[in-house]
């Protein structure tokens, strides 16, 4: 036993976990866990300028790093600013601990200066809360909670540390351990499983974010090669699966296209992958039809039935379920069948290539943003990180952009906005080695932009790619789908973001035509330096399928009208 205040316990515990950064906005009411923090050179504090960026960087770094990630911030405002970032986490599945500054326990119940009852507030947002009320419950409390942000289905805990605990002294037990907690499935479902693919004539594979978390990509590439299998990916998991493959179909987000439905629906077995089949990944729940037999794998028996019936539904770690269906199918299929389905797989293929192929495009009066997907494709380097915000401009992202290494792609399943930077710096600080690019909407942009001085205070040389309309793109498509040419709200005005990141020690960069993104892009990766390109786009273009006018005149896409 060793006696030292909760506040030094709590670094303790870190220190055994493995973590290397923290993310914070500094607080009075959780200072004796920043001076603790003074004595451990080896984990870096990275002080943000708002709750919730720190959030979405502590999530882009657990996403990126595979570790979990870490943020501080104090109570009341500052929890509340930080709970977007966890929102996003328990979404997003991603393993998150955040410590959260509280009232004196003197002061409970009185209404005192900034109180929340945060276990009770972020009760339903994450999926463990506690607040530590005796010192001597640090390691206890500590240690639990990085149990459970990484084991099951990954996810954001919190714990609540009121400032007279934080300095309060007592004996405390350090037991380090490992806790291997992947569950391997039944052999007998595995056959199952292995039967129902080999003899399935329209099967589909789904995979999720569980592919990526467990680095399970290679056995999905050798498994869909061995079935001949067309595999998609869930919303925003664009990068679990090789896009440029053979077998790779599409992705599954908002406004999939109608091949790619069409497959899933008419589909008589789909394999789901860590996925949890949310409602965009499903199309608001119409993805799955009567008579299609359902596979659905997942580490978290929560998932399993949860919207659909599955034929089989395996609670099992997918790495180990990849592994154990590869063993037991060395029996093969038949030839027939086998062409059956390369020429099936082959036919969704060309679907997608014919979908997702962008055109050089190089408009002249403002940025075409097709043209301008087809050249970061060409120029980006190998194993280049992109993250996004949410908003209109990620359609022309998800639908041209090709990934072709998992752990390139970090983006909200929430629908965060603002989230695309602060991800980006956090991606950045865990993997060094790598470009890093933020793609972001001018609306979601300047909802967090004051990071850009962190990174340049930090010197992280992340690249944030703005697109720059006037307006929130997506509430104004929706505005004119329902309520044509009655716009309101939806109108926005911008400074120069270029200008302004140079004024903070940054590089800028703006952009008015396709001709000069490239020489921009090459510039902005030479400067080694904080850097933002802002790209003048053409606000007509609402989506990457339609214009405003179309949508005005009930445009007819994908088979339906929009």
């Amino acid at each position: 036993m060793e006696r030292m205040t909760a506040a030094e316990a709590i670094v303790e515990i870190m220190v055994q976990e493995g973590v290397e950064k923290v993310f914070c906005v500094p607080g009075e009411s959780y200072l004796d866990v920043m001076n603790a923090l003074y004595d451990h050179d080896h984990i870096q504090l990275i002080s943000g300028r708002h709750e919730g960026g720190i959030s979405f960087m502590a999530e882009g770094y657990a996403k990126a790093s595979g570790k979990v990630g870490v943020c501080l911030a104090t109570r009341g405002p500052g929890a509340a600013n930080l709970s977007i970032g966890l929102h996003t986490a328990m979404q997003d599945s991603t393993p998150v601990v955040a410590l959260i500054g509280q009232v004196e326990q003197a002061f409970r119940d009185r209404e005192g200066f900034q109180e929340i009852d945060l276990a009770a507030y972020f009760r339903h947002l994450v999926k463990w809360t506690a607040e530590l009320r005796e010192a001597s419950r640090a390691p206890e409390l500590l240690y639990r909670a990085f149990h459970i942000a990484r084991t099951g289905r990954p996810g954001p805990v919190l714990i609540s540390l009121p400032e007279d605990v934080l300095n309060g002294t007592a004996d405390m037990r350090f037991q380090p351990a490992r806790v291997y907690s992947l569950p391997r499935p039944e052999r007998e479902s595995v056959a199952r499983v292995a039967s129902l693919l080999q003899t399935a004539h329209r099967p589909v594979v789904i995979a999720g974010g569980g592919i990526s978390a467990r680095k399970s990509t290679d056995l999905l590439v050798t498994l869909a090669e061995w079935f001949r299998l067309p595999v998609a990916t869930a919303f925003r998991r664009m990068d679990a699966f090789p896009n440029h493959h053979a077998c790779y179909i599409g992705h599954l987000g908002l406004n999939a296209p109608s091949y790619l439905v069409d497959a899933v629906q008419q589909a008589d077995v789909v394999l789901a992958l860590g996925t949890r089949l949310s409602q965009v990944t499903s199309q608001d729940y119409t993805l799955i039809r009567p008579g299609t037999q359902l596979i659905h794998v997942d580490i978290s028996p929560d998932e399993i039935n949860k919207v659909y019936r599955p034929a089989i539904g395996i609670v099992a770690d997918v790495g180990y379920f990849l592994e154990d269906l590869l063993e037991v199918s060395a029996g093969g299929m038949t030839a027939d069948l086998m062409a059956e389905r390369e020429s099936y797989t082959s036919g969704l293929r060309e679907a997608y290539s014919a979908y997702s192929k962008p055109r050089s495009n190089h408009g002249d009066r403002t940025v075409d943003l097709e043209g301008l997907m087809h050249d970061l494709q060409e120029a980006l380097p190998e194993g280049t990180i992109i993250t996004s915000d949410a908003g209109n401009f990620f359609g022309w992202l998800s639908r041209y952009y090709r990934f072709r290494e998992a752990g390139t792609y970090i983006g909200p399943t929430s629908g965060a906005m603002g989230y695309g930077l602060p991800a980006a710096i956090g991606a950045k600080l865990a993997r060094p080695e790598r470009t890093v690019i933020a793609f972001a909407g001018d609306g979601g942009f300047m909802m967090t932009m004051a990071e850009l001085e962190t990174a340049i205070r930090y010197q992280i040389p992340v690249v944030a790619v703005v697109v720059v309309n006037n307006m929130y793109g997506t509430i104004r498509m929706h505005q004119e789908k329902r309520y044509p040419e009655r716009v309101i709200g939806t109108d926005l005005s911008n400074p120069s973001y270029a200008e302004y990141v140079r004024l903070l020690g940054g590089h800028g960069e703006t952009v008015r035509s396709n001709r000069d993104f490239l020489p921009a892009l090459e510039r902005a990766l030479e400067s080694n330096r904080p850097t933002v390109i802002e790209v003048m786009a053409d606000p007509e273009q609402i989506s990457a399928a339609l214009t405003i006018e179309q949508l005005r005149r009930g445009w007819q896409h994908n088979g339906a009208a929009v």
